[in-house]
């Protein structure tokens, strides 16, 4: 998804862009051998960020991302200048009703509530997620979910994810703790949104306002997957965003 926005940003700023552990061209182990919960990803990442040494950085966060990027934030506010936020949720009223088998997984682990969850890794769901919202959409480029899918169609995956579906709960436990951070350190914040994606509601946005009250939140008419639709609006409201953060 971040294929046409890194070009936008690039050239005045020095973009880092890891794929989590699990996803994309990052090492996938079977859950057997590598604990997939939200805690353990954001160490990884932790990790990456003390290998090379960064100060001082602006984070861009988007749907699982959000919860590791504000762990991140949270462990590390003197070196965040500020943060974006893609449909990224810190918010119970950012949940749509899409959550509640998972939800309900959350409540009660068991085996059959799980397989209800395995639909989710389906071409077909990723496919729903892409379009979900979108008017155009042609604008939504074949590869894009097509490479997704390649991934999580790898063996194992499924449990992977099933994993993480599991852990997620904890992500919605810490809410708290992210808004006591954005209260206290008060961040600069642009949470730029696809008003239609059905995982994640646009009051999910609008409540950053309540503990950050000069942030700054922007709506697009598209779904969860906002850069494949308005890739070019939201990058120049991040260049405008990053242009007024400190060194």
């Amino acid at each position: 998804m971040y294929r046409n926005l890194i070009p936008l940003l690039n050239e005045k700023y020095h973009v880092i862009a890891p794929d989590l552990p699990g996803f994309g061209y990052s090492d996938a182990p079977k859950n057997t051998e590598f604990e997939y919960t939200f805690d353990h990803i954001t160490k990884y990442i932790q990790g990456l960020i003390d290998q090379l040494e960064l100060k001082r950085f602006a984070l861009y966060v988007f749907d699982y991302g959000a919860p590791v990027g504000f762990r991140l934030a949270v462990a590390n506010p003197e070196k965040v200048t500020g943060i974006i936020s893609q449909n990224g949720n810190a918010y119970v009223e950012g949940l749509s009703e899409g959550w509640n088998p998972f939800q309900k997984y959350w409540a009660d682990p068991s085996e059959e509530n799980r397989n209800n969850l395995r639909g989710m890794s389906t071409a077909q769901t990723t496919q729903w997620q892409y379009f979900t919202g979108v008017a155009d959409p042609t604008l939504v480029a074949p590869e894009s979910y097509t490479l997704d899918q390649y991934f999580l169609d790898r063996p194992g995956n499924v449990e992977i994810q099933l994993d993480l579906f599991k852990s997620y709960a904890s992500n919605v436990a810490l809410y708290p703790t992210f808004q006591e951070y954005f209260r206290k350190s008060q961040p600069a914040v642009l949470a730029v949104w696809g008003d239609k994606d059905p995982f994640f509601l646009p009051p999910g946005a609008e409540a950053f306002k309540r503990d950050l009250p000069k942030a700054t939140v922007k709506f697009y008419d598209t779904g969860h997957f906002a850069l494949e639709t308005h890739v070019q609006e939201i990058g120049e409201e991040i260049v405008e965003f990053l242009s007024k953060l400190p060194e």
